[in-house]
């Protein structure tokens, strides 16, 4: 028992210094391309990994500043000022921890992944558009539209806002970007683990340091303390402010659909101990709550972190926790150092990684299987995103959504059964499977004990939509990667191309 423990620490050691080296870069980068000082976004690491790695429901994914919520934080910034994120991070805490206890998780999940898809492409470009700005040592612009009209006064060095150091600045971002790409592509397979985000700001910040170059560097305080910004009396105030209310469902709403999006992804990615999306909401609601009081960044389960977490082989939620020690012994131990990192070197790593978010083979997957709907409710987000905000855009996304369901609107009922036939338990699917009955259908999925046989009959499923699609797509998968024996029986015409690709 010894040994495992101690195998598992060792696990959870290595993976968690691994997190830690793809966090750093990352929480100060998104917190400057949501308008606030880097300190604020280390802060909800640190927040993320030691109280929300300890009460999470998916133990191996990993929680802080997220580049999916950075465009609505710099617009709060923006039109309602630094000290309304306060008020708003706890409003919104407050929502989730009240929806985890409602057990309302599940249908979080019924959200149609072509709008989370056109969501997150959306904001990836305008982080691109904005912070390609930064690369020249300049402000964004307000806008998505404004940025990409104003890049080629940038390049040609007409536009307002930069200084003299702008040319040294865009060396270094686009030093930084080629570090990146370079050593994603040429790493040794003995150093994967190694984030190349780490890489081009290491690269990066040496050689502004040994050239001695005049270009804009991180700014944090000496103590990691003086930069939470504990609430006063003012807050109780706002909290009843109807803007602050709605902005607060805003965030509520897109952090946990971002997180439990990404909990389920984390899911495939090992066989251990799966998520508890109830659970998993109330921690990141006691996580947002407190950042809100400490006057930091929203946060969300990330992706990039938590994949990098299994692949460096975490095992349990210590990794997660231990890698937000990290993080708070790094920043009251060796501020001297974050204030050597360019600024330019951070905003070329969210170049990157906000080009990652803009993905072309979703959209074409959605198409090829799917059809032209979800490619359409996927662009009709994305371009609502783009060019008018990130809850507008959210809220078209879903009301396309909704065209889904007119043909079915008056059969919209889905039955099960379950019957057990010796070794084989058998699961009848009566009716439409759309995203209306997706929380009842996963919750009766995930409830099938994981030994013997299984059959899925869908004979009588008369329709099914590609979130329903989707899901059980990869509850097939996880099951068969586990060496448990599925069939599929009665698929025939289109549902036989949906379900059976696994």
């Amino acid at each position: 028992m010894t040994g495992a423990l101690t195998k598992t620490f060792s696990r959870d050691l290595t993976a968690s210094i691994v997190v830690f080296l793809v966090a750093m870069p990352l929480c100060m980068g998104i917190a400057i391309a949501s308008g606030v000082p880097p300190e604020k976004g280390l802060i909800t690491g640190i927040i993320g990994g030691i109280v929300v790695g300890a009460l999470a429901g998916s133990p191996l994914q990993v929680s802080g500043p997220a580049a999916g919520l950075a465009v609505l934080v710099f617009e709060i910034v923006r039109d309602q000022g630094l000290s309304a994120l306060g008020p708003i991070l706890v409003l919104a805490g407050l929502i989730q921890v009240a929806a985890g206890v409602f057990r309302l998780g599940g249908w979080f999940r019924a959200i149609s992944p072509a709008v989370v898809h056109g969501m997150l492409a959306g904001i990836g470009l305008l982080i691109v558009l904005g912070q390609f700005h930064v690369l020249f040592d300049a402000k964004p612009l307000p806008g998505g539209i404004d940025n990409l009209i104003a890049m080629p006064a940038r390049i040609l060095g007409l536009a307002p806002g930069g200084d003299g150091g702008a040319l040294a600045a865009f060396a270094i971002g686009i030093l930084t970007i080629a570090a990146m790409l370079g050593w994603e592509r040429l790493r040794p397979d003995r150093l994967r683990l190694v984030p190349g985000a780490l890489i081009g700001v290491v690269v990066a910040t040496a050689v502004a340091y040994g050239l001695g170059l005049d270009v804009i560097r991180v700014s944090v305080p000496e103590s990691i303390v003086g930069a939470i910004a504990l609430p006063d009396a003012s807050m109780l105030q706002r909290l009843a402010e109807p803007s602050l209310i709605g902005t607060a469902i805003a965030i509520a709403f897109i952090a946990s659909a971002e997180t439990l999006l990404s909990a389920a992804a984390v899911d495939r990615m090992h066989n251990g101990v799966r998520t508890n999306y109830n659970k998993e909401l109330r921690a990141q609601g006691v996580g947002n709550l407190l950042c809100g009081v400490a006057g930091a960044l929203p946060m969300t389960g990330v992706i990039v972190r938590s994949s990098a977490n299994v692949q460096a082989g975490g095992a349990t939620r210590m990794s997660t926790i231990l890698h937000g020690v990290w993080i708070l012994g790094f920043v009251a131990l060796l501020p001297w150092l974050l204030r050597e990192i360019p600024m330019a070197a951070l905003a070329g790593v969210l170049v990157v990684t906000g080009a990652k978010l803009v993905s072309l083979d979703h959209v074409k997957h959605l198409f090829d299987r799917y059809g032209p709907l979800p490619a359409l409710i996927w662009a009709g987000t994305f371009l609502m995103v783009v060019t008018t905000d990130l809850l507008t855009g959210v809220l078209v996304g879903l009301a396309l959504s909704l065209l889904e369901l007119a043909p079915h609107v008056r059969r919209l009922r889905l039955r099960t059964d379950q019957r057990q036939e010796g070794e084989t338990r058998e699961i009848v699917l009566d009716g439409a499977a759309t995203f209306v009955a997706l929380p009842k259908l996963t919750a009766l999925l995930d409830d099938i004990p994981a030994v013997g046989r299984l059959r899925l009959n869908v004979e009588r499923l008369r329709h099914i939509d590609h979130t329903c699609a989707e899901m059980l797509d990869e509850w097939i998968r996880r099951r068969r990667d586990a060496g448990l024996a599925v069939e599929l029986e009665g698929a025939r015409g289109r549902l036989e191309r949906l379900v059976t690709a696994a």
